[in-house]
Protein backbone atom coordinates (compact mmCIF):
# COMPACT_ATOMS: atom_id res chain seq x y z
CA UNK A 1 0.00 0.00 0.00
CA UNK A 2 1.38 3.39 -0.86
CA UNK A 3 -0.10 6.33 0.54
CA UNK A 4 0.29 9.92 0.65
CA UNK A 5 -0.88 12.62 2.94
CA UNK A 6 -1.25 16.41 2.64
CA UNK A 7 0.04 18.66 5.98
CA UNK A 8 -0.76 21.86 5.77
CA UNK A 9 1.20 23.08 9.60
CA UNK A 10 3.59 21.44 11.56
CA UNK A 11 1.42 20.94 13.90
CA UNK A 12 -1.39 18.79 12.63
CA UNK A 13 0.35 15.44 11.23
CA UNK A 14 -1.19 12.16 10.68
CA UNK A 15 -1.15 11.35 14.67
CA UNK A 16 -2.09 8.11 14.99
CA UNK A 17 -2.27 7.16 11.36
CA UNK A 18 1.68 7.13 11.52
CA UNK A 19 1.77 4.34 14.04
CA UNK A 20 -0.91 2.11 11.48
CA UNK A 21 1.27 2.70 8.68
CA UNK A 22 4.65 1.92 10.32
CA UNK A 23 3.05 -0.93 11.94
CA UNK A 24 1.62 -2.12 8.25
CA UNK A 25 4.61 -1.34 6.68
CA UNK A 26 3.12 0.74 4.00
CA UNK A 27 5.06 3.22 2.22
CA UNK A 28 4.44 6.52 3.26
CA UNK A 29 5.27 10.24 1.12
CA UNK A 30 4.02 13.80 2.05
CA UNK A 31 3.71 16.86 0.98
CA UNK A 32 3.82 19.88 2.69
CA UNK A 33 2.06 22.94 1.94
CA UNK A 34 3.27 25.08 4.62
CA UNK A 35 6.99 24.41 3.28
CA UNK A 36 9.02 22.99 0.47
CA UNK A 37 6.04 21.46 -1.86
CA UNK A 38 6.52 18.58 -3.39
CA UNK A 39 3.74 17.35 -5.98
CA UNK A 40 2.92 13.85 -5.90
CA UNK A 41 2.60 12.06 -8.88
CA UNK A 42 -0.72 10.38 -8.20
CA UNK A 43 -0.39 7.43 -10.26
CA UNK A 44 2.05 6.87 -7.79
CA UNK A 45 -0.33 6.06 -4.92
CA UNK A 46 -3.42 3.97 -3.48
CA UNK A 47 -4.27 6.67 -0.77
CA UNK A 48 -4.38 9.95 -0.24
CA UNK A 49 -4.96 11.10 3.28
CA UNK A 50 -5.39 15.20 3.59
CA UNK A 51 -5.06 16.36 7.29
CA UNK A 52 -6.58 19.23 8.93
CA UNK A 53 -5.29 23.58 9.58
CA UNK A 54 -6.54 26.79 10.97
CA UNK A 55 -6.69 28.29 7.10
CA UNK A 56 -10.12 28.46 5.51
CA UNK A 57 -10.72 26.61 2.37
CA UNK A 58 -11.50 30.32 0.88
CA UNK A 59 -8.67 31.80 1.73
CA UNK A 60 -7.21 31.37 -1.89
CA UNK A 61 -6.01 34.74 -2.26
CA UNK A 62 -3.66 34.17 0.94
CA UNK A 63 -2.73 30.73 0.94
CA UNK A 64 -2.35 30.43 -3.56
CA UNK A 65 -1.12 26.80 -3.08
CA UNK A 66 -5.04 25.83 -2.27
CA UNK A 67 -6.25 25.85 -5.89
CA UNK A 68 -3.49 23.48 -6.45
CA UNK A 69 -4.02 20.98 -3.98
CA UNK A 70 -8.17 20.99 -4.62
CA UNK A 71 -7.39 20.34 -8.39
CA UNK A 72 -4.84 16.91 -7.03
CA UNK A 73 -7.42 16.16 -4.91
CA UNK A 74 -9.82 16.00 -7.56
CA UNK A 75 -8.00 13.96 -9.95
CA UNK A 76 -7.00 11.07 -6.81
CA UNK A 77 -11.31 10.74 -6.54
CA UNK A 78 -11.92 10.69 -10.44
CA UNK A 79 -8.72 7.81 -10.99
CA UNK A 80 -10.51 6.21 -7.93
CA UNK A 81 -7.53 6.32 -5.24
CA UNK A 82 -8.80 6.17 -1.91
CA UNK A 83 -9.08 9.81 -0.72
CA UNK A 84 -9.61 10.52 3.74
CA UNK A 85 -9.95 14.41 4.80
CA UNK A 86 -9.90 15.09 8.21
CA UNK A 87 -11.58 18.28 9.57
CA UNK A 88 -10.04 21.01 6.60
CA UNK A 89 -9.06 18.06 4.72
CA UNK A 90 -12.70 16.88 4.80
CA UNK A 91 -14.01 20.70 3.59
CA UNK A 92 -11.28 20.44 0.85
CA UNK A 93 -12.56 17.22 -0.39
CA UNK A 94 -15.76 18.89 -0.26
CA UNK A 95 -15.35 22.05 -1.88
CA UNK A 96 -13.85 20.15 -4.75
CA UNK A 97 -16.54 17.92 -5.40
CA UNK A 98 -18.33 21.67 -5.62
CA UNK A 99 -19.90 22.11 -2.01
CA UNK A 100 -19.79 25.56 -0.48
CA UNK A 101 -17.22 25.74 2.92
CA UNK A 102 -18.83 28.66 4.89
CA UNK A 103 -18.33 29.58 8.99
CA UNK A 104 -20.55 27.39 10.77
CA UNK A 105 -22.83 29.04 13.53
CA UNK A 106 -20.48 27.98 16.33
CA UNK A 107 -17.26 27.02 16.56
CA UNK A 108 -16.82 23.68 17.98
CA UNK A 109 -13.44 22.73 20.07
CA UNK A 110 -13.05 19.67 22.78
CA UNK A 111 -14.90 16.87 23.34
CA UNK A 112 -18.13 16.60 22.31
CA UNK A 113 -20.20 13.44 20.66
CA UNK A 114 -21.14 12.92 17.20
CA UNK A 115 -24.14 10.61 16.50
CA UNK A 116 -23.59 8.07 13.76
CA UNK A 117 -27.02 7.16 11.30
CA UNK A 118 -28.48 4.09 9.51
CA UNK A 119 -26.17 4.97 6.45
CA UNK A 120 -22.80 4.13 8.75
CA UNK A 121 -24.98 1.26 10.49
CA UNK A 122 -25.95 -0.20 6.86
CA UNK A 123 -22.50 0.51 5.27
CA UNK A 124 -19.97 -2.63 5.34
CA UNK A 125 -17.29 0.35 5.15
CA UNK A 126 -18.63 2.41 8.29
CA UNK A 127 -20.67 -0.54 10.73
CA UNK A 128 -18.32 -0.81 13.03
CA UNK A 129 -18.61 3.05 14.10
CA UNK A 130 -21.45 2.80 17.48
CA UNK A 131 -24.55 5.16 17.24
CA UNK A 132 -22.73 7.64 19.40
CA UNK A 133 -19.11 8.47 20.32
CA UNK A 134 -17.27 11.10 22.08
CA UNK A 135 -14.39 12.58 19.54
CA UNK A 136 -12.16 15.39 19.57
CA UNK A 137 -13.01 18.93 17.80
CA UNK A 138 -11.48 21.75 16.52
CA UNK A 139 -13.08 23.78 13.67
CA UNK A 140 -15.04 27.28 12.61
CA UNK A 141 -15.86 26.16 9.44
CA UNK A 142 -17.73 23.63 7.70
CA UNK A 143 -19.36 22.17 5.13
CA UNK A 144 -22.27 22.04 2.76
CA UNK A 145 -23.34 17.89 1.88
CA UNK A 146 -21.68 17.69 -1.54
CA UNK A 147 -24.11 16.46 -4.68
CA UNK A 148 -24.05 12.46 -4.24
CA UNK A 149 -22.39 12.37 -0.94
CA UNK A 150 -23.95 10.68 1.88
CA UNK A 151 -24.06 12.18 5.48
CA UNK A 152 -23.13 9.81 8.07
CA UNK A 153 -22.63 11.95 10.97
CA UNK A 154 -23.64 14.82 12.75
CA UNK A 155 -23.07 16.74 16.40
CA UNK A 156 -25.56 19.09 18.14
CA UNK A 157 -22.89 22.04 16.93
CA UNK A 158 -22.92 21.05 13.52
CA UNK A 159 -25.00 18.49 11.21
CA UNK A 160 -22.05 17.46 8.60
CA UNK A 161 -20.16 15.70 10.36
CA UNK A 162 -19.14 12.75 8.42
CA UNK A 163 -19.70 12.07 4.45
CA UNK A 164 -19.38 9.21 2.01
CA UNK A 165 -18.77 9.81 -1.51
CA UNK A 166 -19.12 6.46 -3.84
CA UNK A 167 -17.34 4.14 -1.81
CA UNK A 168 -13.57 5.31 -1.25
CA UNK A 169 -14.03 8.84 -0.28
CA UNK A 170 -14.51 9.99 3.15
CA UNK A 171 -14.37 13.28 4.84
CA UNK A 172 -14.21 13.60 8.85
CA UNK A 173 -14.92 16.80 10.16
CA UNK A 174 -13.30 15.92 13.80
CA UNK A 175 -10.54 14.21 14.88
CA UNK A 176 -10.31 10.30 15.59
CA UNK A 177 -6.51 10.42 14.64
CA UNK A 178 -5.47 13.00 17.54
CA UNK A 179 -2.51 11.68 20.18
CA UNK A 180 -2.21 13.07 23.61
CA UNK A 181 0.76 15.13 21.97
CA UNK A 182 -1.44 16.47 19.36
CA UNK A 183 -4.50 17.78 21.67
CA UNK A 184 -1.00 19.52 23.78
CA UNK A 185 -0.43 20.94 20.34
CA UNK A 186 -3.58 21.80 19.40
CA UNK A 187 -3.97 23.94 22.48
CA UNK A 188 -0.54 25.60 22.18
CA UNK A 189 -0.98 26.78 18.91
CA UNK A 190 -4.76 27.86 19.38
CA UNK A 191 -5.28 28.77 22.72
CA UNK A 192 -6.14 32.20 21.46
CA UNK A 193 -9.70 30.46 20.43
CA UNK A 194 -10.22 29.13 23.44
CA UNK A 195 -12.62 31.85 24.63
CA UNK A 196 -16.38 31.31 26.41
CA UNK A 197 -18.99 30.05 23.85
CA UNK A 198 -21.51 27.40 24.46
CA UNK A 199 -19.31 24.89 22.10
CA UNK A 200 -15.81 25.74 22.97
CA UNK A 201 -14.62 24.14 26.39
CA UNK A 202 -11.77 25.17 28.61
CA UNK A 203 -8.40 24.44 28.19
CA UNK A 204 -8.69 22.10 31.75
CA UNK A 205 -11.64 20.64 30.50
CA UNK A 206 -10.13 19.66 27.20
CA UNK A 207 -7.02 18.04 29.44
CA UNK A 208 -9.08 16.46 31.67
CA UNK A 209 -10.55 13.91 28.81
CA UNK A 210 -7.17 13.92 26.66
CA UNK A 211 -6.90 9.74 27.97
CA UNK A 212 -9.78 9.52 25.66
CA UNK A 213 -7.57 9.43 22.51
CA UNK A 214 -7.15 5.79 23.03
CA UNK A 215 -10.26 5.04 22.36
CA UNK A 216 -10.90 7.37 19.30
CA UNK A 217 -7.43 6.13 18.13
CA UNK A 218 -8.89 2.68 18.15
CA UNK A 219 -11.94 3.43 15.79
CA UNK A 220 -9.68 5.52 13.59
CA UNK A 221 -7.70 2.23 12.92
CA UNK A 222 -10.99 -0.03 11.98
CA UNK A 223 -11.57 2.75 9.62
CA UNK A 224 -8.06 2.17 8.09
CA UNK A 225 -7.76 -1.15 7.86
CA UNK A 226 -11.69 -1.09 6.09
CA UNK A 227 -10.13 1.19 3.50
CA UNK A 228 -6.85 -1.05 2.92
CA UNK A 229 -9.36 -3.80 2.47
CA UNK A 230 -10.46 -1.95 -0.57
CA UNK A 231 -7.21 -1.54 -1.87
CA UNK A 232 -6.49 -5.49 -1.63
Amino acid sequence: MRIHYFQHVPYEGLGCIGHWVRENDYELTVTHWDDTVEIPDLTDIDMLIIMGGPMSVYESARYPWLNVEKKLIGRAIDQGKIVLGICFGAQLIAATLGAAVIPNPQKEIGWFPVSFNHVAAHTPLLEFLPPTLEVFHWHGDTFELPEGASRFGSSAACKNQAFMYGDRVIGLQFHLEMTATGVDEMLVHGEHEILPAPYIQSIPTIESKINAVGRINEYMYQLLDKLADIKS
